[in-house]
């Protein structure tokens, strides 16, 4: 028998997996931690590396007692983390403030200023992010920060991702040369890439700001692929966790690139990682890049692979916040929602409420809701918002097929698809194609198989996914519904580009709100 721990960072919690080689998951738990927010400052989302920990350590606590084990049996641990989330750390690996969380927006102008000078230097990372870089990812943060904190500016050394800051803490290392980085974070976030050696050049990064002198010395040091190690599980975490001191800690990766391994993704799959926001994974073995994706970085997601990342910059917040202000609950909400029909809301709804990530890579962008009545209900705008995340995937879907990214099947994990059969069917309809959702919750399954191989019990992701992965339950397209939906899609890709778009071309959209009122029309026989 051979158990392990696989470690998944949320928003909100920590979920802790212990999966047995051979029986497959024993145990799942989690331990939930604060996310600061301002209401004055809507962009502002941070949180505390000393909470984490402390859930960290509870959620694994309660995972061990949950299966009745040894915690001493446990062979080794791997963790993958939300991101960008970054720390900002002293030379011993000290926080010097809180992460600013993935979600954390404030660093729109940094980001804005690393695109243009990037594009006006012909700098060849910027293609391999799309052409744009965002206000979610490390560098603009770093600046930011820098420029706001000058306080703790001769404290800092360097920062680091959630992800390879957990495991370094975990190991104990207090040096920060010495602490291992992540390909998948910092390839996808930070412009790093053994192509052109590494970050960008020194000369480029000073140019941004003089902040910036020196900086990318102090992120020397080793870019492993989470088939290496990053350390060894420190005596003192080893004893609070109720863990054997010494086992293996693998590099670590982002959350939705994790999940998308435990949801058994494989060449010409399109894993859509659906939670707060929407992170939509894929693999090639060819690089090809693609213009608007949040980045192509070779051994992201497989170390074999080049793995391509892009994504919603929110999906279940939205929803959220739609009952939210209607004082309920997205589950009471949701409550008949298999009811209603293709379009018959007669609502188009664009899901920029946190700006988008893909394929405009715009910030600036807001909510936008069309076809608005004066007796539609908050039920009917949920309705519309799922109807309306799916075909902003669809938009970022045929992005990717045109530029010549396999998209042969769409796999729906993340938390929502578990429990939202609605969602899912409006997916494979809207896509017109079958939808896969694994037959259970593979959340924190991906870092159970990396740490099965840090532990030597499989040879190889494609073993270890044949042993853990769970089995799928497939969503048909109904001809019906994607024949209403490629209507309604044409529409919403108009609206998307037209409005989405500063120097976009004069567009007409005269025609959106009747075609909305007549597909709406005949959809409930009302013609």
């Amino acid at each position: 028998m051979a158990i392990v721990a696989g470690v998944d960072f949320g928003t909100l919690s920590v979920r802790v997996t212990l999966l047995d080689s051979t029986k497959g998951r024993l145990s799942t738990a989690s331990a939930e931690y604060p996310l600061h927010r301002k209401r004055e400052d809507p962009d502002y989302a941070t949180q505390s590396h000393f909470d984490q920990m402390e859930a960290l350590v509870k959620a694994t606590q309660k995972a061990i007692a949950e299966a009745g084990i040894d915690g001493s049996l446990i062979e080794s641990i791997a963790l993958d983390t939300t991101g960008s989330s970054v720390i900002f750390v002293d030379k011993q690996v000290q926080p010097l403030d809180d992460y600013y969380l993935w979600c954390d927006h404030r660093a729109k102008r940094e980001a804005q200023e690393i695109t243009a000078l990037a594009h006006a230097q012909k700098l060849e990372a910027i293609d391999w992010c799309g052409g744009v870089y965002s206000h979610e990812w490390g560098f603009a943060k770093l600046l930011h920060w820098l420029r706001h904190n000058p306080d703790k500016r001769a404290q800092f050394y360097t920062a680091f991702e959630h992800c390879d800051m957990v495991a370094a803490t975990l190991a104990g290392i207090d040096d920060a040369t010495r602490v291992k980085r992540s390909v998948c974070a910092m390839g996808h976030k930070w412009l790093w890439n053994p192509k052109w050696g590494g970050l960008p050049p020194q000369e480029f990064l000073s140019r941004l700001d003089p902040l910036f002198d020196g900086i990318r010395e102090r992120f020397d040091g080793e870019y492993l692929t989470s088939d290496k190690v990053a350390g060894h599980l420190a005596p003192h975490w080893a004893e609070r966790m109720g863990l054997k001191a010494g086992i293996p800690i693998p590099v670590g990766a982002f959350d939705a690139h994790w999940d998308a391994i435990g949801a058994g993704c494989r060449e010409g799959d399109v894993v859509n990682v659906v939670g707060t926001s929407t992170c939509i994974i894929a693999m090639e073995k060819r690089t090809v890049l693609v213009p608007g994706v949040c980045g192509v970085v070779p051994g992201s997601v497989h170390p074999q692979y080049t793995g391509v990342e892009a994504g919603l910059s929110a999906t279940g917040d939205i929803f959220e916040a739609i009952a939210r202000r209607a004082g309920t609950k997205v589950a009471e909400l949701s409550k008949g929602l298999e009811a209603y029909r293709p379009g018959q809301t007669g609502l188009l709804r664009l899901s920029w409420d946190n700006g988008d990530r893909t394929v405009l890579v715009n910030s600036e962008l807001g909510g936008v809701t069309l076809g608005w009545n004066l007796i539609h209900t908050a039920q009917d705008e949920l309705f519309a918002a799922i109807e309306g995340t799916a075909f902003h995937t669809r938009i970022i879907l045929e992005r990717m097929a045109e530029n010549g990214v396999p998209v042969e099947r769409v796999i729906n994990a993340g938390g929502i698809p578990q429990h939202n059969k609605v969602l899912n069917q409006i997916y494979a309809d809207v896509f017109n194609k079958p939808v896969l959702v694994p037959a259970g919750i593979p959340t924190s399954l991906g870092s159970g198989i990396f740490a099965q191989l840090a532990a030597g019990i499989f040879s190889s992701i494609e073993e270890a996914q044949k042993a853990m992965c769970l089995d799928y339950i497939t969503y048909t397209p109904n001809p019906e519904a994607a024949a209403i939906y490629d209507r309604l899609f044409a529409l919403y890709r108009k609206v998307y580009f037209g409005l989405g778009t500063k120097d976009a071309a004069p567009v007409a959209l005269g025609d959106v709100l009747p075609e909305l009122r007549k597909i709406s029309a005949e959809v409930l026989g009302h013609e």
